[in-house]
């Protein structure tokens, strides 16, 4: 994408943005939103970030804190505004957007639903953080300390790796039945 003092590709590039957030609905992430654009468009990071800081301060996107990360979601005036222009968009890239949008989100929606992270308790101690997050949402939050950093990143390593099989042995564990030992 070449950026200028072309009008007409600054608000096809904004109103992509407004386009992209309102096919997905609901409050999304940066990273997701950036991946989205990204995979639809040739636009780089730089330039997605002052097209959406432009769209927050004209009040078209609304930016929230959650869990330390920014999301993002289409306000009434942005819905307003993409109605209004949506015909800025060339037909071609709105027909890229519908055909990768679901394949597309679905892929990044996967990625970033499982996290995991450590930092430094003490010189020896880490704390490590396992979660799960579905539509924005936790549903899964495990904590653990680590003696080592190597053993810190093993565990996160791992969970990346293999959630989908650890979490439902943790949540089996949980539910299960035992029979008390005398």
């Amino acid at each position: 994408m070449k950026l200028n003092s072309d009008d007409q590709t600054l608000a096809e590039s904004k109103i992509l943005i407004l386009y992209i957030l309102n096919k997905v609905g609901k409050p999304i992430s940066h990273n997701e939103l950036l991946e989205l654009v990204i995979s639809i468009s040739d636009m780089n990071y730089f330039y997605f970030q002052q097209f959406l800081l432009d769209l927050i301060e004209d009040n078209y996107v609304i930016s929230l804190k959650k869990e330390n990360d920014d999301i993002y979601e289409l306000t009434e005036d942005g819905k307003n505004a993409l109605d209004l222009t949506i015909d800025v968009i060339p037909g071609i890239l709105k027909l890229r957007v519908d055909s990768k949008f679901t394949e597309n989100f679905n892929t990044i929606k996967d990625e970033f639903s499982i996290v995991a992270e450590y930092a430094p308790v003490t010189e020896t101690d880490f704390s490590v953080k396992c979660k799960i997050i579905e539509n924005n949402n936790i549903v899964f939050n495990l904590e653990a300390y680590a003696g080592s950093r190597e053993q810190a990143k093993q565990i996160v390593n791992n969970w990346k790796k293999h959630a989908i099989h650890i979490y439902p042995e943790i949540l089996h564990t949980l539910v299960d039945e035992r029979e008390e030992e005398i």
